[in-house]
């Protein structure tokens, strides 16, 4: 009996003792399988998720400096123009929106440069040749050069264009605007920089992803 007895407590023992070997390598396991369906739920997230969508946390905070060589010969950097709002516009020559918005920034620059207001254009994803094709066939006469290694565009956070930023007269970023540009729009953010108004970031239609 004693025998039995003792038989049966070594089999009671391990037999919860097998059923809990059996189920240990499912923890590590499902804890993989979880982190790789939160990594596609993420990937999914981000392609869906239009870039637009996302605030630019530059807005109301100080502008970063930059040095941009400019086409026309020279540098010029954004500390440059410390006193006097700027118009900072990221374009590309093969970018539709930016080639309908460009006979507005230049019209609206020959009317706002005596009022301490600077236009400046950043081109980006671009070939030197393409870009001052367009700067010449759109008579762009406010400065503009190119960010070859894109390291402006990265510093403001840039994701598509026409992307133009308001900056104020003591280098405080006030409006964002994604997309082209309406004259209204323009004449607007341009008064609101002139005054340091921060405004609301905007987002308009006829926006290409450049990431």
């Amino acid at each position: 009996m004693m025998g039995e007895e003792a038989g049966h407590t070594v089999a009671a023992t391990a037999t919860p003792r097998l059923a809990a070997a059996k189920r240990r390598p499912w923890g590590p396991l499902a804890a993989v399988l979880l982190l790789v369906v939160t990594l596609i739920g993420l990937l999914a997230y981000g392609f869906r998720t239009d870039p637009r969508a996302i605030p630019s946390p530059l807005v109301a905070t100080r502008a970063p400096d930059f040095t941009l060589p400019l086409f026309d010969g020279g540098a010029v950097r954004l500390s440059d123009y410390s006193g006097k709002a700027v118009v900072l516009n990221f374009w590309a020559s093969w970018c539709i929106p930016c080639r309908e918005e460009a006979p507005l920034l230049e019209a609206a620059w020959q009317a706002l440069k005596d009022q301490d207001v600077v236009f400046l254009g950043v081109n980006i994803q671009d070939t030197e040749e393409a870009a001052r094709s367009f700067l010449r066939q759109f008579r762009i006469t406010f400065p503009n050069g190119r960010d070859a290694a894109g390291k402006i565009a990265i510093d403001y956070g840039v994701y598509g264009i026409p992307e133009t930023f308001f900056i104020d007269r003591q280098a405080r970023i006030t409006a964002k605007v994604i997309g082209p540009l309406g004259p209204e729009t323009l004449a607007a953010r341009a008064r609101d920089a002139l005054r340091g108004v921060v405004s609301a970031e905007e987002r308009r239609p006829g926006y290409q992803s450049v990431r």
